[in-house]
């Protein structure tokens, strides 16, 4: 089982997160830390195999559960994980440990905090990479109505906004839904058929009996995300869903633009955020660079994890060199 640096708490933006640190003694490279942003349903334990492989290479790594994951806090409230406590939580962490900016790395929902970060807060931004989360404009209408228009009720962030039911359903078996999440994508299951593919009751015969072919986790590695997930349970999680509408309105007079050195990383066979969806981004991302995964399903770090510390590293180095004192590009 991969060594994972264990967490330390941190409060940011009024909230304990539990944070995991490798590299510290890689401050001093003058290089922005780099933050790894987990997505849904995942926890900081979805870059066990980056984190260490960075700092290997010389960089500080920092990947916190993020708020209502994990071993960190997860207030009751839907209106708690809003985008806006989301990137604060970021920019807090960042001050905990004294850091004037870092280079945000975020897969699925973390990829959307660490666009929204940099969009937010350029500031505080040394440079963005999404993984399989591309940077998407404001669309004319709320997200929510417009899945449930095209894709009807049994979408899944449709069917999330669902108080309570989709938490109790899996809460009800961890070991199942896990089973049934983090899964491996092949080339019959991947990304052809989106409606399908995001479909809740579509799904429903392989979430009850998940195919040993395509499982991704290991059994020790299977019951670090049980035991999280134990903790915490999965209403935070999906509460984050529940505010996709409120945060589309009140983005409406925030800036489309992205100015900070930027990188992309698509999933060929992700049929939750196909490549497709980031053609485009360089009008609202202007220095931008781009890479792709052949044959690679939605949960691309823990899928194909070499190649993708091999991705992050080569851009690390060349836009944020060790040594250089420079958190720009």
């Amino acid at each position: 089982m991969i060594a994972f640096p264990p967490p330390r708490m941190v409060r940011a933006n009024g909230v304990a997160l539990a944070l995991h640190e490798a590299g510290a003694e890689n401050r001093a490279s003058g290089a922005a830390p780099v933050v790894l942003l987990h997505g849904f349903p995942e926890i900081a334990y979805s870059w066990r195999r980056q984190a260490p492989a960075l700092a290997a290479a010389g960089r500080w790594v920092l990947a916190p559960d993020q708020r209502g994951y994990g071993g960190s806090d997860a207030p009751e409230p839907v209106e708690a994980y809003a985008i806006e406590a989301l990137t604060a939580d970021m920019i807090g962490l960042l001050d905990s440990v004294g850091a004037e900016r870092a280079v945000w790395v975020g897969h699925d929902w973390g990829g959307l905090v660490a666009w929204e970060l940099a969009r937010r807060f350029p500031e505080r931004t040394a440079g963005v990479v999404g993984l399989n989360t591309p940077y998407l404009p404001r669309p004319p209408e709320d997200p929510v109505a417009m899945l449930r228009e095209r894709f009807g009720a049994t979408h899944y962030i449709v069917w999330f906004q669902h108080r309570a039911l989709p938490e109790l359903i899996f809460q009800a078996d961890l070991r199942r839904s896990f089973r049934f999440f983090l899964r491996r994508t092949d080339a019959h299951t991947g990304a052809g058929d989106t409606r399908r593919s995001t479909a809740v009751l579509a799904n429903a015969l392989d979430f009850l009996h998940p195919r040993r072919e395509h499982q991704l986790l290991s059994p020790e590695e299977l019951e670090v995300y049980v035991e999280a997930y134990r903790r915490s349970g999965f209403r935070g999680p999906v509460n984050w869903y529940r505010n996709l509408s409120g945060n589309w309105a009140r983005s409406r007079d925030l800036p489309d633009h992205v100015g900070r050195p930027a990188l992309m990383i698509t999933a060929e066979l992700d049929p939750f955020l196909p490549p497709q969806l980031s053609e485009g981004m360089e009008q609202f991302v202007p220095d931008l660079e781009r890479a792709s995964l052949p044959d690679c399903g939605h949960w691309t770090q823990q899928e194909n994890p070499e190649e993708v510390n091999s991705i992050l590293l080569d851009w690390l180095d060349r836009r944020f060199p060790l040594g250089a004192g420079a958190e720009t590009a």
